[in-house]
């Protein structure tokens, strides 16, 4: 109900292709660091989403970094609440699931040129979803300030500078792993800029603004 009219505003101006591939964070400490799953489906109220092995494989073989692992996935939900927007507006659709929790920045950096070698090698159009929350449980006067500060990194595809702007500033983006390895992908690609869709905290919705999260939705072509 917090997240869901930002990434609305994302999905609705994108021409989704039936390939996704899927970066989330790992919230909570168990199984892999960098976890991938290849193979299965994942069942919502719509019916089931199925993963595509062809191009997981392809990323594992590209990365090793990335581990096989269901324990990491079990109880994350990063991932899995993007895929009733896909089930509605790509019928068909099959898509890779990769979880990153706490991890060491260059390695997100390996695992995003991976990402980039196997987009580009791929005879199909894929899209590179990554999913994120932005500060978290600050007031909403903090929080906008602190946003805009990793939405500025965010825009330029400032891998590094985001990274670094997170920490020092304790900006609480529970996903920057995903949006560091994001950014290096979509920058090895030759992507130059994002475009703000739009931006909100859940005090927009809740009218609560003495501890909020915030949420950005960026697109990238």
């Amino acid at each position: 109900m917090y997240s869901g009219g930002v990434a609305g505003a994302v999905f609705s101006r994108l021409d989704l292709p039936r390939k996704i591939l899927i970066l989330g964070v790992r919230h909570f400490p168990r199984g892999e660091s960098a976890a991938i799953l290849s193979n299965g489906a994942w069942r919502t109220p719509l019916g089931d989403a199925p993963t595509d092995a062809v191009l997981a494989g392809a990323l594992k073989d590209a990365c090793p970094l990335l581990r096989e692992d269901t324990v990491a996935h079990s109880q994350e939900h990063s991932l899995e609440v993007q895929i009733p927007f896909l089930q509605l507006l790509a019928p068909g659709f099959s898509f890779v699931p990769v979880a990153l929790g706490t991890i060491r920045f260059e390695d997100l950096v390996r695992i995003g040129e991976a990402v980039a070698q196997v987009i580009q090698a791929a005879q199909d159009r894929v899209l590179l979803l990554a999913t994120s929350d932005l500060n978290h449980y600050e007031d909403d006067a903090t929080t906008r300030v602190k946003d805009a500060k990793a939405v500025e990194r965010l825009l330029a595809l400032d891998a590094r500078g985001l990274f670094d702007t997170c920490r020092e500033g304790k900006i609480s983006m529970c996903g920057l792993g995903p949006a560091v390895a994001m950014i290096t992908a979509l920058r090895t690609m030759g992507v130059g800029e994002g475009e703000l869709a739009r931006y909100a905290t859940s005090g927009d919705v809740s009218g609560d603004v003495s501890a909020v999260v915030g949420y950005a939705g960026v697109i990238y072509r």
